[in-house]
């Protein structure tokens, strides 16, 4: 791997490759950006270059931390123990880098008890810090760190990558997955290869077009979905809201090429006809208050069953 098979991100591929070669790299970088855009390739690609290594595979010297499984964030134990990691010296050279992911579900104890580290780590340590969202970050630590914000590929580069990575893909699926990426590689990877994902985004426009006709019974029918897909509520709203997005902007202008999830535009315009403006408006605001709810760690199928509820009575 290298920079150079890393599509996009040009300016700050080149200021990182620069500021290596010239001795000058940060100790700690945030790279900013959403799922899917490539904040993982670009770290990898540093470490190896920090450590002088060309092949892509695991060294003993790169450490990568992420979210434990079946916990939503990242606390205080687990910075201990990334602390204890980072105090360990070097095995292979006088370098080592750790990579955290999901950096932004840190809590802010576990921000706090990090700060120091990140503030003065061992001689030859780096860390790279991978977030989504810089906000959720602590000024602390924000201040500490080199950043490096990751913009989503135009029109050429998407389709560079998707030629790329998918060159079997017909004309009209191409457009499709263009469409739908809206400049984040990860989301083709979604698109055409994850069938949850994909069964996600068929079951969610099933119900908007079941919600309007107020049938008593959807909370049940649609039960053993939202307790299947409870954990990956995020992926289930985010559906939910692209749907509505789509068909409010069809809905106002009738021009299909502005709609993302264009392999089901046919839904969208049927969509488009069924609710009002009032409505989609209405339905969007119960998506969100749901995602506020959800992010306060309230439990999940119970969420998603209001949440219907709500939404048909707007």
């Amino acid at each position: 791997m290298s920079f150079e098979s890393i599509i996009g991100h040009e300016f700050i591929k080149k200021q990182i490759e620069s500021s290596i070669q010239q001795g000058n790299f940060s100790h700690a970088h945030l790279i900013i950006g959403e799922d899917g855009i490539g904040k993982s390739l670009i770290a990898k690609e540093i470490a190896l270059k920090l450590l002088g290594k060309h092949k892509n595979r695991n060294y003993v010297d790169i450490i990568e931390w992420s979210t434990q499984k079946n916990k939503q964030s990242i606390g205080v134990n687990e910075v201990r123990d990334i602390i204890k990691e980072v105090n360990k010296k070097p095995y292979e050279g006088d370098k080592k880098v750790i990579i955290i992911y999901e950096s932004h579900k840190m809590t802010v104890e576990a921000q706090n008890a990090l700060l120091k580290t990140i503030e003065e780590p061992p001689k030859g340590v780096t860390l790279i810090l991978l977030s989504e969202s810089l906000e959720l970050i602590l000024e602390t630590i924000r201040s500490r760190c080199q950043i490096h914000k990751l913009k989503r590929l135009n029109l050429r580069q998407i389709e560079e990558y998707i030629i790329r990575e998918y060159p079997e893909l017909d004309e009209e699926k191409t457009k499709a997955v263009i469409a739908f990426s809206d400049g984040i590689p990860g989301r083709c990877k979604l698109f055409l290869e994850d069938s949850s994902f994909n069964e996600i985004r068929d079951i969610s426009i099933q119900i908007l077009l079941e919600l309007s006709k107020k049938e008593k019974n959807i909370v049940k029918k649609y039960e053993s979905f939202f307790y299947k897909y409870g954990k990956q509520w995020d992926e289930v709203l985010t559906c939910f809201i692209a749907y509505i997005r789509d068909i409010m902007i069809y809905k106002e202008t009738g021009r299909q090429e502005f709609v993302i999830n264009n392999d089901k535009f046919d839904n969208i315009k049927e969509l488009s006809n069924m609710y009002s403006f009032n409505k989609l408006n209405g339905i969007f605001k119960e998506i969100n208050d749901m995602r506020e709810k959800l992010e306060r760690r309230v439990n999940s199928a119970l969420a998603f069953d209001i949440m219907l509820l709500k939404m048909q009575e707007v």
